[in-house]
């Protein structure tokens, strides 16, 4: 069973933990971390997302964040981070590689196999700059069912008119976006 922590609205843990599946069916607020990756490929950013197993729980067969995962209860948000990479892509990654894009705050609700989820989440979402082929991916099956580059204005554009079947919030495209015409 996967324990997260209960937090208020700025991800600070109050005390209490529940199962995950608790949080979900509750609408507990929790942690997650979600790890974007970018690589440049001829002067143009391009972005990785993961294609969701057709068996999940929430969001099957959609296109998704690069790499994403709860923050178990008592963990922070980098290790957990750094441990989805290498679960869902088989990457080993370091806390300097993490760029830091701050807090992002969502509520989504939804309904999956009859069931209602309400995710409630205070994320830290974070970039990695990583060149490397979608076929040098180790990916985790259970999780995964593939992975897909895209230029970034393509992926942004497909996610704002529903080009692919995805849960993709253009909300974190638009921080990256932003931190890219920032930083570039």
């Amino acid at each position: 069973m996967e324990l997260l922590d209960v937090v208020d609205i700025n991800g600070n843990p109050t005390g209490e933990t529940v199962a995950r599946e608790v949080a979900h069916r509750e609408g507990k607020r929790h942690r997650t971390a979600h790890v974007w990756i970018l690589k440049k490929n001829d002067n143009k950013i391009e972005i990785l997302l993961q294609k969701r197993a057709s068996d999940k729980d929430s969001f099957p067969g959609c296109y998704d964040i690069s790499s994403a995962g709860h923050v178990p209860a008592g963990v922070d948000y980098v290790p957990s981070a750094i441990r989805e990479l290498k679960e869902e892509l088989d990457l080993e990654v370091e806390e300097n590689q993490l760029i830091d894009l701050g807090l992002y705050k969502k509520d989504t609700f939804d309904v999956f196999y009859g069931e209602q989820y309400v995710d409630r989440q205070v994320s830290h979402v974070y970039i990695v700059w990583l060149d490397k082929d979608a076929k040098d991916f180790k990916l985790q099956k259970e999780e995964l069912e593939g992975i897909l580059w895209l230029e970034m204005d393509e992926c942004i554009d497909a996610v704002i008119n529903n080009k692919i079947k995805h849960c993709i919030d253009i909300e974190e495209l638009n921080l990256i976006k932003a931190y890219l015409l920032q930083n570039m």
